[in-house]
C-alpha cells in the first residue's frame, strides 16, 4: 500500500468530478512506460491536487483496480479511452491529450471524498510531473509552524 499525489486538470473541473463520484477512473498515458506505469496497486490511496498553482491536496480516493496496457497502436489506445469515457468524464481537450498514447495506465477509483486542504513538500521530486509516488503522505505534509 502506497500513497500518491496526483495533479488534476483544473480547467476540466476534474477534482470536483472525482470528489462528487461522477469520475471514477484516472488515466495517464505516454509514449513510454513512465510514472505511474507499474507503480500503482489496488488499495493505494490517491491524493488529488488541482494543477492551478494552489498546491493544496483537496481530495482522495482508493485505487480499486489498475490496468497497465501493453504497447498500443494509436487506434487501440483511442478505443480504450473511448470505451471508458463514462468513467473518465474527459473533456474534448483531455480526450485529445490522452487518446492515442502508446502506453496507458487506467486506474479505477472508489471511496472518493474531499479532504481538509493541506500542502505537500515537493522538494524531493525534481521533475515536476503530474504524479508523485510519495509512499507515505505523512512524510510530505507541510506542517504549519
Amino acid at each position: 500500500m502506497a500513497d500518491h499525489v496526483v495533479y488534476t486538470d483544473s480547467k476540466a473541473d476534474e477534482l470536483s468530478k472525482i470528489v462528487s463520484g461522477t469520475k471514477t477512473m484516472i488515466l495517464r498515458g505516454a509514449a513510454g512506460r513512465k510514472l505511474p506505469y507499474g507503480r500503482v496497486d489496488p488499495g493505494d490511496i490517491l491524493y488529488f491536487v488541482e494543477n492551478d498553482g494552489s498546491g493544496f491536496v483537496q481530495g482522495r480516493a482508493i485505487v480499486k483496480n489498475v490496468l497497465n496496457s501493453e504497447k498500443l497502436t494509436p487506434e487501440e489506445s483511442t478505443a480504450m479511452v473511448e470505451e471508458r469515457q463514462r468513467f473518465l468524464q474527459f473533456t474534448e481537450k483531455q480526450f485529445k491529450r490522452w487518446a492515442g498514447k502508446r502506453y496507458l495506465v487506467l486506474i479505477e477509483i472508489e471511496g472518493s471524498e474531499p479532504v481538509e486542504p493541506f500542502s505537500v513538500d515537493k522538494s524531493e521530486y525534481g521533475n515536476m510531473d503530474d504524479w508523485l509516488p510519495v509512499e507515505d503522505i505523512q512524510t510530505v505534509i507541510v506542517r504549519k509552524r
